[in-house]
């Protein structure tokens, strides 16, 4: 684990032991990539893409090309951004441009990465690909819940501008 990952009031996964987690250990193996997901997902869920969004390319930045982290963080700002086209620009050729590049990028990423289900996400923007309407009521499931923001989701996102 990197030390700049690493943040002691990250907590553990709300149910089951998702790829990352730690469970010999007490801890995520990147609690800060935990964090950020955490935040990324409530945000997109309460329909704030643009917020969604930063949470997850700050945290891409801290990991290097190619490696899983960085492929699950850069397909999740596709997501968020395809979410965006759709929902706020009515751009769904931009949306599945967008869509498209992320299922490259998480392609391999496990099925349950950081607490993610990750599978729903490629299923669901596969689907949207033909039929924008699958976006409709969509939210990203984390822990096995559909959690939304709160304030604290909102100022994790401010403190990143």
């Amino acid at each position: 684990m990197d030390e700049h990952t690493r943040d002691e009031s990250v907590g553990p996964p709300r149910t089951g032991s998702p790829t990352g987690w730690l469970p010999a250990e007490g801890h995520w193996r990147h609690d800060t990539l935990r964090r950020a997901t955490a935040h990324g997902v409530r945000l997109f869920n309460a329909g704030e893409f643009h917020e969604s969004h930063d949470c997850f390319e700050d945290a891409w930045y801290n990991y290097g090309s190619g490696t899983t982290e960085s492929k699950f963080c850069h397909g999740m700002v596709q997501v968020a951004a395809g979410a965006y086209k759709h929902f706020d620009f009515e751009d769904d050729g931009g949306m599945r441009s967008l869509f498209d590049t992320a299922l490259q990028y998480l392609h391999g990423v496990p099925r349950d990465y950081y607490g993610v289900n990750v599978l729903d996400v490629r299923e669901t923007t596969t689907r949207a690909l033909d039929d924008p309407s699958a976006l409709e009521g969509w939210q990203i499931e984390l822990d096995g819940r559909t959690p939304t923001a709160d304030d604290s989701d909102f100022a994790y996102a401010e403190s990143l501008e």
